[in-house]
């Protein structure tokens, strides 16, 4: 059981350092992590961006700047096209977000030319270190897909569950969150929890377990689930939480970070390598433990590709 960041550390380590593919990579929070998952053999990386101020930061943080390949590109845009040709090209293992826009990363990303793109839905996974909780929680999606369909719900659920058996967890058990652990018709999220555990039951959905609606509280506490007199392996157990929309999801994300003091790692998954993207307001440690989520997620891909 990966009980903590600790475990997920260890656990990239054990699986030998990825390449990591840095767009726009002069920003010093960023090479801070980019240094440390190198130290700790999760992640070498090359760096695409503005040489000078590369190396400029790198000096101000103790970074041995020639133990790292650099790009010299300026031009925002093209160093980001660059930072992903590396990936879909071979040359790395994962792309990660550097000083660059969100939407610029992912536009290249899904670039038909030199893109990742697959024809699956893109989607967040986040993952949390709570002290109140046994083990780290998968939340999905709190910052791409606005108000998914139940198809869109189905792979975002896929995506999440890739991410999770990326940790060694066999069979995560997957609640789907909505207001009430009942359904209700007035309630369209409760109609498609309800639709995607009859999914997951006649395997359609597959390699996880699958039940909801879920109320929050009877998904991530036996106590809570008990009480509603819910029997199921994954009440009050669940690894994955798939949230109805991305309202709940972001909201749910930044109550986890700011009041409960959770550790946390953030990637983007459904493009043919992982997308290590973070904010600016995430701090440095959630920054080396994305890199780390991205790592197990290209050791899980490798050995897809070699079954």
């Amino acid at each position: 059981m990966i009980r903590n960041f600790d475990d997920v550390l260890n656990l990239a380590r054990e699986k030998g350092s990825k390449i990591l593919s840095v767009a726009v990579a002069q920003d010093k929070e960023v090479l801070l992590a980019v240094k440390e998952a190198k130290e700790r053999e999760i992640a070498d990386a090359i760096l695409v961006g503005d040489k000078e101020k590369i190396i400029e930061i790198g000096k101000s943080i103790g970074l041995d700047i020639d133990k790292f390949g650099i790009v010299d590109i300026k031009d925002v845009k093209e160093a980001s096209l660059k930072a992903v040709e590396l990936v879909s090209t071979g040359k790395a293992h994962m792309i990660m977000k550097g000083l660059v826009d969100t939407s610029i990363i992912l536009k290249v990303v899904l670039n038909d030319d030199v893109g990742l793109k697959t024809g699956k839905i893109l989607s967040h996974v986040a993952v949390f270190d709570i002290l109140t909780y046994e083990k780290v929680l998968f939340v999905t999606d709190a910052a791409m897909n606005i108000a998914p369909s139940l198809e869109a719900k189905k792979e975002i659920l896929e995506n999440a569950n890739f991410v999770a058996q990326s940790l060694g967890i066999e069979e995560p058990k997957v609640a789907v969150i909505c207001a009430k652990e009942k359904v209700n018709l007035k309630m369209p999220d409760t109609v498609d929890a309800s639709k995607l555990t009859e999914m997951n039951e006649n395997g359609e959905i597959k390699n996880c377990v699958v039940k909801g609606p879920f109320a929050l509280d009877n998904a991530i506490s036996m106590e809570a689930a008990k009480h509603k007199g819910i029997n199921h392996p994954v009440a009050g157990d669940a690894d994955i939480l798939l949230m109805p929309d991305i309202e709940a999801g972001n909201i749910l994300y930044k109550a986890l970070v700011f009041l409960a003091g959770a550790e946390n790692a953030g990637v983007i998954v459904g493009a043919k390598a992982p997308v290590v993207l973070t904010s600016r307001a995430d701090s440095e440690s959630a920054k080396l433990n994305s890199i780390a989520l991205g790592a197990l997620m290209a050791s899980k891909n490798k050995e897809e590709q070699q079954k």
